[in-house]
Parts: structure tokens; sequence; C-alpha cells
């Protein structure tokens, strides 16, 4: 097996979470994890100045849940309020972690021109820069629609269909992409992250502007 030295944060917790599910405990809460991988390997997980005493919970957590988490790379799956499992992909991951073989690097993507399209137009919507700077009360309707390629004379399933384009073309880019990067033909390099925080935008919208795309469903054609 790889030495301790060489296992990175991610690497550590999969292990740990991995000897939990060997126990019998699946899915294991968040609790029982950080709990688990601190015992494991108290040194990296152990809450400075106190590591034999305690956990770093708030350690734990920001790489199960993290933009560049254990979730976001597949190796573990949410199954409740924090309670999560370990993915087939994960498994495999442990076994190669075992048998002391490298993790393969994750090599460059390439994107399609309608996906570069798609992103290009969301990188360059007002509704993500409001919401990178911090302007989250500035945010209009008419910024998410321009964020989802709508415009308010939608209504009704016409509606509810364009909004599943949307949501299933981001998660076939962020398919696509994993845990490598695409550069864009702009020269604009986009990880996992990137897509993950544009689903966060998607989310914020939807639910801020709930009430008017209620409306819009309810009209008639």
């Amino acid at each position: 097996m790889n030495a301790i030295s060489e296992l990175t944060v991610p690497e550590k917790i999969l292990l740990a979470a991995a000897e939990l599910e060997e126990k019998g405990q699946s899915p294991f809460s968040a609790e029982a994890l950080i709990v688990a991988v601190w015992q494991k390997y108290p040194k990296t997980f152990g809450l400075k100045g106190y590591a034999d005493q305690y956990p770093d919970s708030n350690k734990v957590l920001a790489s199960i849940m993290g933009e560049k988490g254990l979730t976001r790379k597949g190796w573990l799956v949410k199954m409740g309020q924090k309670l999560y499992a370990v993915t087939r992909e994960g498994r495999q991951i442990v076994r190669k972690l075992q048998q002391g073989e490298a993790l393969p690097a994750p090599g460059p993507v390439k994107l399609g021109r309608e996906q570069e399209r798609f992103l290009n137009s969301l990188f360059a919507s007002s509704a993500l820069q409001k919401f990178l700077e911090g302007r989250k009360l500035e945010l209009t309707f008419a910024d998410a629609c321009r964020f989802w390629g709508i415009t308010e004379s939608l209504h009704g399933a016409a509606l509810d269909a364009r909004l599943n384009q949307f949501r299933a073309a981001l998660a076939d880019v962020d398919r696509q992409i994993g845990l490598g990067e695409a550069t864009l033909s702009n020269g604009r390099s986009v990880s996992a992250a990137d897509i993950g925080q544009l689903g966060d935008v998607h989310a914020y919208l939807e639910e801020r502007f709930g009430r008017h795309l209620n409306l819009l469903r309810s009209r008639r054609g």
C-alpha cells in the first residue's frame, strides 16, 4: 500500500470510509467518518494544538462536501442528511490504493462547439457576475432569464422543457469534465469547480425567482 505520507487528504478519508463500511456501517454518518479518519490519521486530521485529543471536523467536512471534495469526485455519495456511502468508483480507487497503484491523473477534456457556446454564455452572464461579486440582492428576473436562455414569453410545458434542457446541458458538461479540465477556444480553463459554481447560481435563481417561474407556468397559450 502507498506510504501514508504519499496519500492525499481525500485518499485518506476514502480509506477510512471504506473501513467503516467493512465494519458494517453503510451508510455511515459524517460524524462517524470524522472520528474514524482522525483515529487513523491523527496528525493530518487532528485539531491544531490538540491533534491527539480532538479531530478537526471542518477539515474533514470541507474535504467531503467542497467543490473538489469526495462527493464531487464521485468517490462518496450522499444518502441522506449527513449520511454517506462509498460509490463503485470509490471502491475501485480503494483497491488501487491498497495495491499501491498510482491513480491516473485526469487528462485534458475536449468539449463540443455547442458546449463551448453554452458555457461562454453562462460565464459572460450578468447573473454569474452579480453572484460572484456578492451582489445577489441586485439580481433581477431578467438576469435569470438571460442565464437560462429563456424569455418571459415562455409558459407552461415549454418553460419546463427549456429549464430541463438547461439542467441536462450543465450535467452533461459536468460529467464530461469529471476530475479533469477543459480549455475553451478562448483559452479559458474550466474545471468541475467552475461547473459546480454555475450549478449553484442556477439553484439560487430557481429558488429566488420560483414565484415568477410559477406565474409563467400557469399561463395559457
